[in-house]
């Protein structure tokens, strides 16, 4: 299983059969290469968005169109996906979906949702998700972009993921801090990935705090942009 960061909150996740890109801004980012695109866009199976901002979602249909692959999102932003013309996977919080033999299940997430991009002004869009996303012997938590919750500690206990992505750069999501905080009162992670900082600077720039944080045993990987993590 390879987890590729694309930079911000995108990722690149081949596990199994699937090569899913999860929340892929690719146009505009700072931090992702544009002569790269290609690469990250070989053998998709599926894009699955977390919610509708721009900096999670602008490119879906784009990157649809170009790919073939189904947009797997909150119902409301798959029919308003459908209405732009893109192949879609509408579900909702609790659902489970076959992404080629990876088993996706949406779960909660605390943040605003609608759609801010386009000519259309902002556009209601359902509610904000994370992801639990199982194969290999592993679940990856996807937080998307939040704040502690107490839904976690269910998440935690049933789904038991062992690696967690988590938005952790403060302002729009929770920061270092408190994201640490919830990965000790509610995961028992072996493995945690921080994303959603550095991309401005009114985010965090590193993961000091974080690290600094984590329990004994669990491991920070702070990612670079296109070199794959590997497990």
């Amino acid at each position: 299983m390879n987890i590729i960061w694309l930079g911000h909150s995108g990722f690149r996740i081949e596990i199994g059969q699937a090569v899913l890109l999860v929340d892929p801004w690719l146009t505009g980012n700072p931090m992702f290469p544009a002569a790269r695109r290609d690469e990250v866009l070989a053998g998709v199976t599926h894009i699955l968005l977390t919610h509708a901002h721009g900096d999670h979602a602008s490119d879906a249909a784009a990157l649809s169109a170009a790919t073939g692959a189904p947009v797997a999102c909150i119902h409301e932003v798959s029919e308003w996906l459908n209405a732009q013309g893109s192949q879609t996977i509408g579900f909702g919080k609790g659902g489970t979906i076959d992404c080629a033999g990876a088993a996706v299940t949406m779960v909660n997430a605390t943040h605003s949702a609608s759609i801010d991009f386009g000519d259309k002004g902002l556009l209601p869009a359902g509610s904000a998700a994370g992801f639990m996303i199982a194969g290999e012997g592993h679940t990856i938590y996807v937080s998307g972009d939040t704040d502690i919750m107490a839904d976690m500690a269910w998440m935690g206990e049933y789904h038991q993921p062992d690696i967690g992505i988590l938005s952790c750069g403060g302002h729009y999501t929770m920061d270092m801090a408190r994201a640490a905080w919830a990965a000790r009162k509610y995961f028992n992670f072996r493995w945690v990935i921080p994303c959603h900082y550095k991309t401005f600077p009114l985010l965090e720039q590193t993961a000091d705090r974080l690290r600094a944080g984590l329990p004994p045993g669990v491991a920070l990987i702070e990612p670079e942009v296109l070199d794959p993590i590997r497990f």
